[in-house]
């Protein structure tokens, strides 16, 4: 038996003495921080490699000017005022405004209606049809704008001659007027798969007992979807928004394979990434296709901040 204050052999008690697994952990090399640092590090090293430093080298030569004669010298914001000023640059932000406005609501809507059908269990082969829906989402974008270019063809696709048996004869999918309804569809057909599965994994993460509960209270199908299980995946469909609406910012593969089809209708300038790369790589212009990928990138960047400060205020994030 020992007294208070005496160890199991006699020797006084410690009160500062550590816990047997703090020593352990100590002699095994340090802080647990330190050691979680060799586990961030690779991707760090990334980051910073494909990332932060392109960034800021896009940054350093967008405040040059390169002219055959005269050299390279400094021009501070020159380029920037260009930009901003630049009624080719707001016409290709107008567009992808535009086509944001009625791809990214067709395609979370269409993606929102097969996740419910999915998820309630309404369709056979339900797991054969969710793969046949991501597909489009697995095939490389240039492999899709190719397909749908060769299906599209004047004269020749299938879909024209659709047309032309429906009572359109002639259809120019690839005309000025039709070009950027061409490009919504393409693009809804290879994101809706992606957004549906982010949905239905939303959509099987709701307690069953809260769908029974709403049915025994006699709600339609048509309720509990509209009423329970959306309201309840909020978070994921606000995230999804974003995400799709940056990517409409983006636009570039799409409109870049069909200007091979027919180049009038796609201009240099048709969507703001269009219009960094034909001005950088196309006309050598390297210092303002810079400046145009940095302001191009605020926005990007300007949207990101304001996806995440927004559902942090409703309390989507923690």
């Amino acid at each position: 038996m020992t007294s208070a204050g005496v160890g199991v052999l006699g020797a006084p008690a410690r009160s500062d003495q550590a816990p047997p697994g703090r020593l352990r952990a100590a002699g095994r090399g340090g802080r647990p921080g330190a050691r979680g640092l060799w586990f961030v590090l690779p991707f760090l090293a990334v980051l910073t490699l494909f990332m932060f430093v392109p960034l800021g080298y896009a940054i350093y030569t967008s405040l040059f000017t390169t002219k055959l004669i005269g050299g390279t010298s400094f021009s501070a914001l020159a380029n920037y005022d260009q930009v901003l000023t630049s009624p080719d640059f707001w016409d290709g932000v107008r567009r992808v405004l535009l086509f944001a406005v009625i791809q990214v609501p067709v395609t979370i809507g269409l993606a929102a209606f097969f996740a419910a059908i999915f998820d309630l269990g309404v369709a056979k082969f339900g797991r054969f049809f969710r793969v046949v829906f991501f597909v489009p989402f697995a095939i490389p974008a240039v492999v899709g704008a190719l397909m749908w270019s060769f299906l599209l063809l004047p004269q020749l696709g299938p879909y024209t001659r659709l047309a032309g048996t429906l009572g359109f004869p002639g259809t120019n999918y690839f005309s000025s007027s039709l070009i950027l309804p061409t490009i919504i569809v393409i693009v809804i057909w290879e994101w809706t798969g992606y957004n549906m599965t982010i949905l239905y994994t939303a959509l099987k993460s709701i307690p069953r007992d809260v769908v029974e509960a709403a049915v025994i209270d006699g709600a339609t199908f048509s309720r509990v979807i509209l009423r329970v299980k959306l309201p309840m995946i909020k978070p994921a469909v606000v995230m999804l928004v974003f995400i799709n609406l940056v990517g409409a910012l983006q636009l570039f593969t799409e409109p870049s394979i069909l200007s091979a089809f027919q180049p009038q209708a796609v201009s240099y300038s048709f969507t703001p990434a269009l219009y960094v790369y034909n001005t950088a790589v196309g006309s050598g212009e390297y210092n303002l296709g810079a400046a145009a990928a940095v302001v191009l990138g605020l926005v990007i960047g300007a949207i990101s901040a304001g996806s995440l400060a927004w559902r942090r205020r409703k309390g989507d994030l923690a």
